[in-house]
């Protein structure tokens, strides 16, 4: 649901103190609050116990703002991988004696793969292997997020690393020199943690239809702001290329887009963001799903569009690229429907600005089809500046 634009210079955000973000706790200390200005129950024994919660609460709250860097060269490393389902982020924390720079400057971990669903349990031992670094913004000084992808102790890539294929493609010397770029657009959706229904939904009922809440305002039809905006920054901070954020057509759901990025970096990109976004919903309160369609009926699904051109697109005569590069997508339709994850055939339906997920088509700016050509691209006979050339729906 948005355009992603060229490469640009991204301003790095500074944050000298993170504020953690409510957590279920906080909404107590809010309730010591209020029955204090109340004054009903100011001197009865539940006060007092809320009073000691809170003195505890900022306490810890102290300890996880504390800034360790004058006191030792050590710092957290973030060991980030993804789980047994192709979808799950899982992580670990290690001290690393020093400063890094580069992921080659850090050791090889491990996990036990019989608890993630990635190895039996007779012989369970999967090797992390850091493959990028990125500014940790809950941690914030010198640690740090490692982005990792998972090996047998043998040495060969376990069946969910999509990673170690991926680089290789992209380390092809043709491939390098067609610079491509990638634009990830991540819709998803927040939900009620008791009762697993969308933020902003009155429980067991519905809002009003879709219409008014597509990149709103106002507190009937925008939910999750805080979240949103709080993932703005701390992916801006990490050395995220995040490019834009908005409201989506559903209520209770949201997109941010990555890019444009290079080659793998894109697919780094995308997995730190998302485990930002878990961290970050983990301290709201708030359950993250990136299902396809998570609520049925006459409500958009959510998707992670992907925009994509290359040098010889962005060239003069580009656009009979594009159409070529379409036309090879075509023939394996049904291949890369596979490869999406699952769930599409509930979103995919023809409706709800998608195509069918049996039917490949594509078209110059309709949200209807497999591919989405822009209208500049057309026009101009070539990508030029956008990476939004072809998105596959």
């Amino acid at each position: 649901m948005a355009q992603i634009l060229a490469p640009s210079t991204q301003c790095q955000a500074r944050i000298t103190k993170i504020s953690p973000v409510a957590t279920p706790i906080s909404s107590k200390m809010w309730s010591s609050l209020v029955m204090k200005q109340n004054k009903k129950v100011a001197r009865s024994a539940k006060f007092r116990v809320m009073a000691v919660n809170s003195g505890t609460i900022n306490r810890v709250e102290d300890l996880l703002n504390l800034d360790i860097t004058p006191f030792t060269d050590s710092i957290i490393a973030e060991y980030i991988w993804i789980g047994g389902t192709g979808i799950d982020v899982r992580s670990k924390s290690r001290t690393i004696s020093k400063p890094v720079e580069h992921p080659s400057e850090l050791p090889k971990w491990n996990y036990d793969g019989s608890s993630t669903g990635q190895a039996p349990g007779e012989d369970s031992e999967v090797i992390l292997y850091p493959q990028a670094i990125f500014k940790d913004p809950f941690r914030g000084g010198n640690n740090i997020l490692v982005i990792c992808d998972a090996y047998t102790p043998q040495g060969e890539p376990i069946p969910t690393n999509k990673r170690h294929k991926a680089a290789e493609i992209f380390s092809n010397p043709k491939v390098e020199a067609e610079i491509p770029w990638y634009g990830i657009e991540q819709e998803y959706t927040l939900l009620q943690t008791d009762v697993k229904w969308p933020l902003g939904w009155p429980v067991g009922g519905y809002p009003g239809p879709q219409g008014p809440y597509y990149c709103a305002a106002g507190a009937d039809k925008s939910f999750g702001r805080d979240i949103s905006d709080a993932h703005y920054k701390a992916c801006l901070y990490a050395g995220i290329n995040i490019s834009g954020t908005n409201g989506e057509v559903m209520p209770g759901q949201w997109e941010y887009q990555v890019g444009p990025s290079v080659g793998i970096e894109a697919g780094d990109h995308i997995w730190a963001s998302r485990y930002i976004l878990e961290r970050i919903t983990e301290q709201a309160g708030v359950v993250l799903t990136l299902d396809p369609k998570p609520i049925e009926g006459d409500w958009n699904g959510a998707g992670c569009h992907t925009n994509y051109s290359t040098k010889s697109m962005r060239e003069d005569g580009g656009f009979e690229v594009i159409k070529k590069a379409i036309l090879n997508l075509s023939l394996r339709h049904k291949i890369h429907i596979e490869a999406y994850g699952e769930g599409n055939e509930r979103r995919l339906t023809g409706k709800h600005e998608t195509a069918s997920i049996n039917t490949f088509s594509w078209g110059v700016a309709n949200r209807g089809c497999s591919i989405r050509v822009g209208r500049d691209t057309e026009k101009n006979g070539k990508g030029e500046s956008q990476s939004q050339s072809m998105p596959e729906n």
